[in-house]
């Protein structure tokens, strides 16, 4: 190896090193914001929970624009994976006592050589079993994998490698792993994915920004098949705040915060 080819691999590791460190340092800051939030919010509600295709899903400007004024609670974290939303379920779900929790997690599982759709499941079961032993009552409901937009993500840099693992392939089998998944533990499953997904099996490329992610428009057509469901959750955790009578977390009354331990 010659000694130019090896400073470069040093400098592109310090990069990478640097790169995990910052990603490590934003989901500690989204964490810390989402453990403040809480403290307001109101217990027995709809949340939503997974990754970035979770957290960039504007869900409530959506819902407001479509005549919607109830509650959903969004704490999707971007680049999450199972490990990672495993180890944060206290302030991603336990704090906000959710009637209903809709989740998509697992995508960037995917995006190493060794991910196995098998591994996948233990860990996602393993966070759902989780969920109902701390939230006794709630209704999960797993969220089907959106596809991706092949091409468009072919041209993107690491594109190519991210899909010799990640590609509609293996995400219709993990889709279908997800749902016996639903099945097994009492969940309900929900595919939503028609209206963005072109006759070849790819997430419509005027959705997308980059093969992965959505724009606002993509998640309009995920949130009107979404639609029927929302409602009848929404309606159901009206209906289990009212019972309760709990608002504020954490025995707070009355909007007052509690301490920031």
């Amino acid at each position: 190896m010659s000694e130019k080819m090896a400073i470069e691999q040093r400098v592109e590791r310090e990069i990478t090193a640097r790169m995990e460190e910052l990603d490590q340092k934003l989901v500690a800051e989204k964490l810390e914001r989402y453990r403040r939030l809480n403290q307001f919010a109101q217990l027995g509600k709809v949340l939503f929970v997974g990754s970035s295709l979770m957290e960039q899903f504007p869900i409530n400007e959506l819902l407001l624009d479509m005549g919607r004024t109830y509650t959903v609670y969004n704490r999707g974290i971007g680049g999450y994976t199972t490990q990672q939303l495993a180890k944060s379920l206290d302030v991603c779900v336990y704090q906000l006592r959710p009637s209903q929790v809709l989740i998509n997690i697992g995508t960037n599982d995917m995006n190493t050589p060794e991910y196995t759709v098998e591994g996948l499941m233990e860990r996602y079961e393993a966070i759902l079993r989780d969920i109902q032993a701390h939230v006794p009552g709630v209704k999960l409901t797993l969220l089907a994998y959106y596809p991706l937009c092949e091409p468009k993500l072919a041209e993107e840099p690491h594109g190519r490698e991210i899909l010799k693992s990640r590609n509609n392939r293996t995400i219709a089998q993990a889709n279908q792993a997800v749902q016996a998944l639903a099945k097994k533990v009492g969940a309900g499953f929900l595919n939503c994915n028609s209206a963005i997904t072109d006759e070849s099996g790819n997430m419509r490329p005027e959705y997308t920004i980059e093969g992965m992610h959505m724009y606002g428009d993509g998640y309009a057509q995920v949130l009107k098949a979404l639609l029927p469901w929302l409602d009848e959750a929404a309606a159901s955790s009206g209906s289990r705040q009212s019972a309760t009578g709990a608002r504020f977390p954490h025995g707070t009354e009355g909007g007052a915060p509690m301490p920031l331990n």
